[in-house]
């Protein structure tokens, strides 16, 4: 291995080196926003992502867990990625490279169709099992409040509204399902004949259904007509009950806001500014 693969620590490199001799870097694929690092390599005939993650990073743990657990039906229709080598305690893994264009920025991103099968390829990952999780909500609602006491840039009068609020709520039962945790458009490849495949598990884990709705409402449903109503019809009955879709909502735009300044994603907090401003209007 060159010292290409630098961005890895010494025992992820022995550990990659050691699965797949010889391994030459092709792309670096990173963000740049996360402390997760992927790399497109090549292992003689094969082309596989290299993910790792540093002393803080969550998504490999989640990314592992997601690919040993919940992948299945996406594996069978040829619509993800195989993990090839795990190791969770040193935050890497290697998955099998899939071909196709990221739909985010494209003409692709527009299409009915694309969310047709967006909605249909959720539905079977929601499907795969149901835990009726008693302190999901109390957990998110203590999440949220760390949130705003965090640093961040929500005028303080909002920031005490926003804390009453999260204060008032039940901590009802959730019905906790396989999330992606981050579904939209930068993380869907499209290939030459249509077809739309996954990326990205890093934010996989047991959350309402509803929570993977969460970045269309505010991003692709907003920005292409028919596209909410296209994402319905591929994945059936909407698990959105409007209370529980309100709180969550909330919660999201305050988490938005909040890490989007953190790591100093300006469009990105002005996203969750935006969700907050919606929320308030609403609850007035």
């Amino acid at each position: 291995m060159t010292h290409s693969f630098s961005a890895l620590s010494s025992r992820q490199r022995a550990l990659v080196e050691a699965w797949l001799p010889g391994l030459e870097l092709e792309a670096d694929m990173s963000w740049g926003l996360v402390e997760t690092t992927v790399l497109r390599a090549r292992a003689g005939e094969r082309t596989v992502v290299v993910k790792a993650g540093g002393a803080s990073d969550h998504h490999i743990e989640r990314e592992i867990r997601a690919h040993r657990e919940w992948t299945g039906p996406w594996l069978r229709q040829g619509r993800a990625a195989r993990m090839l080598f795990a190791d969770a305690d040193t935050k890497v893994l290697v998955t099998e490279y899939l071909p196709g264009t990221l739909i985010q920025g494209t003409e692709a991103a527009a299409e009915l169709d694309t969310y047709v099968q967006a909605g249909e390829l959720l539905r079977a990952f929601h499907a795969q099992s149901a835990i009726e999780d008693p302190d999901y909500e109390a957990r998110m609602n203590a999440k949220a409040l760390a949130w705003l006491d965090a640093p961040h840039r929500i005028d303080a009068d909002v920031a005490e509204t926003l804390r009453a609020m999260v204060r008032s709520w039940p901590s009802a039962t959730a019905t906790c399902v396989p999330t992606h945790g981050d579904w939209q458009c930068r993380n869907w490849l499209i290939d030459d004949a249509g077809t739309l495949r996954v990326i990205d598990l890093g934010r996989a884990g047991l959350r309402p259904a509803a929570e993977d709705f969460e970045r269309l409402a505010v991003q692709e449903f907003v920005w292409h007509p028919g596209a909410e109503e296209a994402f319905l019809s591929g994945y059936g009955k909407d698990p959105r009950e409007p209370d529980a879709w309100f709180r969550q909502r909330a919660r999201a735009g305050i988490g938005t806001a909040c890490w989007a300044f953190q790591i100093g994603d300006r469009g990105y907090e002005d996203q969750g500014h935006r969700t907050l401003a919606a929320i308030l209007a609403e609850a007035s």
